[in-house]
């Protein structure tokens, strides 16, 4: 982006509005769909104005690591493919795929939302895996925000397979047990551009901010996950109010998925 089109940007957020018209701490309109993949166990497609990602949940019985013997195991992994915005590219995951994935990852596992005991079936041998895939269809900046939004939906959309006789999982057959989650982390990324604050920014705003803040946070408004980006330093009193915005996000964000849920 050339700086004539940052200054355009930042002008426009000290008049107190944005080129989409929307206000500094305004969301585009937030739909969340579940249950749409017939191949996962679990899934969610999240919309953020016409930015748009889907989540699936697959899991199976594995053999546990072997410094955990009786833990379930959680994965997140991001495909960023050149389908969802052509600065994309195929192969190996970009480092903006694999800070998504574990920015998600982190926010879920450090939640103690889900007891990984509880999906152990039997001790050193055999638990239970989820792993949760995020994949945009059309990129248009917060990708962290939607993908952990559609990472929790789809797990609260989940259900277990069939377990058949011989041990195998008939995965044309599930059952009604879910994945018990004591809460719903809800990730909230908050950028910094000039000594403004904005919330759900596009991709043409991610370009021009100087800093940003994503924090995780449970219902009760307690933190859990926190991963800064951007090359711009931030006060304790700039992460003060960053967190103050993210946890009121966060909290009609979850009252979306406990809506669809």
């Amino acid at each position: 982006m050339n700086q004539e089109r940052k200054e355009h940007i930042r002008n426009a957020l000290k008049k107190g509005t944005r080129l989409d018209g929307r206000k500094l701490t305004e969301l585009r309109e937030v739909q969340i769909q579940t249950g749409f993949l017939s191949t996962a166990e679990g899934s969610a497609r999240v919309k953020f104005g016409d930015a748009e990602v889907i989540a699936g949940v697959k899991m199976a019985i594995e053999k546990p690591f072997d410094d955990t013997p009786e833990d379930g195991v959680l994965m997140v992994n991001a495909e960023l493919l050149p389908l969802s915005n052509p600065e994309f590219e195929s192969g190996p995951p970009s480092i903006e795929a694999i800070e998504t994935a574990r920015v998600i990852d982190r926010g879920i596992r450090e939640s103690k939302s889900i007891n990984t005991k509880e999906l152990c079936v039997k001790k050193g041998e055999k638990v239970w895996t989820l792993a949760i895939d995020v994949v945009p269809l059309n990129y248009d900046g917060n990708l962290i925000v939607m993908g952990g939004l559609a990472a929790v939906a789809a797990l609260l959309n989940a259900r277990f397979p069939k377990v058949k006789e011989d041990g195998t999982l008939d995965y044309h057959e599930h059952t009604d047990k879910k994945v018990a989650l004591k809460n719903i982390p809800i990730p909230v990324t908050v950028c910094k551009i000039a000594d403004l604050f904005i919330v759900d920014p596009t991709a043409e705003e991610e370009n021009a901010i100087d800093a940003r803040l994503t924090i995780t946070s449970l219902d009760d408004g307690k933190i859990c996950a926190l991963q800064k980006g951007g090359v711009g330093s931030l006060s304790v009193e700039d992460i003060k109010k960053m967190v103050d915005l993210a946890i009121d996000t966060a909290k009609m964000l979850r009252q979306k998925i406990v809506e669809v849920n």
